[in-house]
């Protein structure tokens, strides 16, 4: 999601220099170009040899080095977002009056771009009205100030002041900055995870479904601008934008009374999750105790959602269904997209190997109503979900 993005980071002195290490990996990881410029003070917490080896790129340390100038305007330039973390209490104050007297302010004052900043303090010094009126100054500026964390601090006390984590600060940026908007004005609802459908009150009729792909799908069309609401299944899995409105289900009943709640307000809706098609009659009030030989459950039909949404589809609405089979494949995505009105089917096939319900890759082949079949082979979830998107954004943009 920041493939090519150019972001330089700003280290000062603070004991939670340490994170920065983790955020300068996560940052090169995530596909940007990574630079990083240290005060002088930042050296007695972490290497600059260690994050030049991470960032793959000099780290900046002084004005000059060698008889030779960093060029602080360049560096300032050259930057789409300049991320100061940990940003401490001196650091703070001189950004807030202008001091130019090391290589991160000379930058930060010649930075043509945005400048997100995490402070890392004592609670103490934190709260102190100086501290906060510099804050102020610097929002004022056009800087954003990321929020400090609550918990236990390098005096040994428990409050606030803590830097953001390293995830937290992905996160903010990905979603503050480097969102796209070809989907801006859109809203996509998204289905993920099983069902459970309880038996008694301790046990349940579910499925392997990990929630991965549907996640995935939700965060991929967050990133292109779309307002996004997930409704999941019970998952471990982890949502990464805090913009994605996210509802926790437990049974088929409840998945399809969320979305019917919703759905004739969006444009877009991907129904991914694998949701049972029959549910306990009548489920035990107690625990159902191990006595007999045989135990015989009657099972009842659930309400189909897929189908629902393609009976109400409105011309503006686009669906696509998702299709798991293990036989005739292709046969019956077919006539489950013409059945269930859908505008597309993704089929999944358990004959994939290295695909599957709680790995993190797949492989599907895309079916529309219009007669386009699509395979896409063996990749990552994440990767597979980009390319549901791009095929979202193809019609939704016609």
């Amino acid at each position: 999601m920041l493939t090519g993005k150019k972001i330089l980071v700003g280290i000062t002195g603070s004991i939670a220099a340490y994170k920065s290490i983790i955020l300068v990996r996560l940052l090169v990881k995530a596909g940007a170009e990574v630079r990083v410029v240290m005060t002088p003070a930042a050296k007695d917490f972490v290497s600059p040899l260690v994050l030049s080896t991470l960032s793959k790129n000099k780290v900046y340390c002084e004005l000059a080095e060698a008889d030779e100038w960093s060029n602080h305007v360049e560096l300032g330039r050259w930057a789409d977002l300049f991320i100061i973390a940990p940003l401490s209490c001196n650091t703070l104050a001189k950004m807030a009056h202008g001091f130019c007297d090391n290589i991160l302010l000379a930058v930060y004052l010649s930075a043509t771009c945005s400048v997100v900043v995490a402070p890392a303090m004592d609670e103490d010094m934190w709260k102190h009205p100086s501290t906060k009126q510099n804050l102020a100054k610097l929002i004022s500026f056009g800087n954003t100030v990321m929020e400090v964390n609550h918990g236990e601090l390098a005096s040994g006390l428990i409050g606030d002041g803590r830097m953001a984590e390293p995830e937290s600060i992905i996160q903010f940026i990905q979603s503050s900055y480097f969102r796209n908007n070809s989907l801006a004005g859109k809203k996509a609802l998204v289905t993920a995870g099983p069902t459970y459908e309880s038996i008694d009150p301790v046990r349940f009729i579910g499925n392997h479904s990990s929630a991965k792909m549907g996640f995935a799908i939700a965060e991929a069309l967050y990133m292109e601008g779309a307002e996004v609401y997930l409704i999941t299944g019970p998952s471990s899995e982890q949502i990464q934008f805090d913009g994605i409105h996210k509802m926790e289900v437990q049974s088929a009943s409840e998945m399809y009374d969320q979305v019917m709640a919703l759905f004739t307000q969006m444009d877009i809706g991907v129904f991914s999750a694998a949701v049972a098609d029959y549910t306990v009659f009548n489920p035990a009030v107690e625990k159902i105790k191990k006595k007999d030989a045989e135990l015989n459950i009657t099972l009842t039909k659930t309400k189909d959602i897929l189908a629902e949404a393609g009976n109400t589809k409105k011309p503006h609405q686009l669906i696509i269904g998702f299709a798991l089979e293990t036989e005739n494949e292709k046969v019956n995505a077919l006539d489950k997209l013409a059945r269930k009105n859908a505008d597309f089917i993704v089929l999944n096939s358990l004959r994939n190997e290295g695909a599957g319900f709680a790995g993190n890759n797949n492989a599907v082949t895309i079916f529309s109503k219009s007669g386009m079949e699509k395979s896409i082979g063996l990749k990552s979830k994440k990767a597979i979900a980009k390319d549901i998107v791009s095929l979202i954004k193809e019609t939704v943009n016609v």
